[in-house]
């Protein structure tokens, strides 16, 4: 049988790994102008696999042994700090999903015109567009206090280091 500390080596390790699929995801985006169908896709395929790689462990091991090895307040705060991160991201998908129809609507991935103001094309694009940076920033922040709490309580319960 597999101990905890190897799964939760694995799970850490994993974990760890989305945090680059998010950066080189964020430079696709951040180094095109304008944003086409296919910088869209491959912007999305890497924050997939950095979505995939941080939410099928919580889903699948911590989640399920969050009460068993609820230790105090360290967890709770790793807890509270993970559920934010997903919230901020909720926060991101309502204005994308908008900015997205508008887009589409406006044909402007199939034949991008980089002269359009995206601001112009309606009248709350404004607003979807702060709920996506907000959103995103506040993903990447809660994520890394997150992140950062789980590998404290990796060491305090899977390895004598601490």
């Amino acid at each position: 049988m597999v101990s905890d500390a190897a799964i939760a080596t694995v799970v850490a390790l994993v974990v760890t790994a989305s945090f680059p699929f998010y950066l080189y995801g964020a430079w696709i985006i951040l180094e095109s102008d304008p944003v086409t169908w296919a910088v869209l896709t491959r912007h999305l395929k890497y924050i997939s696999v950095g979505l995939l790689l941080t939410t099928v462990p919580f889903l699948t091991w911590m989640l399920p042994r969050f009460i068993a090895h609820f230790g105090g307040g360290l967890a709770a705060v790793h807890a509270f700090l993970g559920l934010q991160a997903y919230a901020m991201l909720i926060l991101a998908l309502t204005g994308i999903i908008r900015i997205f129809q508008v887009k589409r609507a406006h044909d402007l991935y199939g034949t991008p015109n980089p002269e359009m103001d995206i601001g112009e094309l309606h009248e709350n694009m404004d607003s979807w567009r702060w709920r996506l940076r907000a959103g995103v920033a506040g993903y990447i922040i809660f994520w890394l206090l997150a992140w950062t709490l789980g590998v404290a309580r990796f060491f305090i319960l899977h390895t004598d280091y601490l």
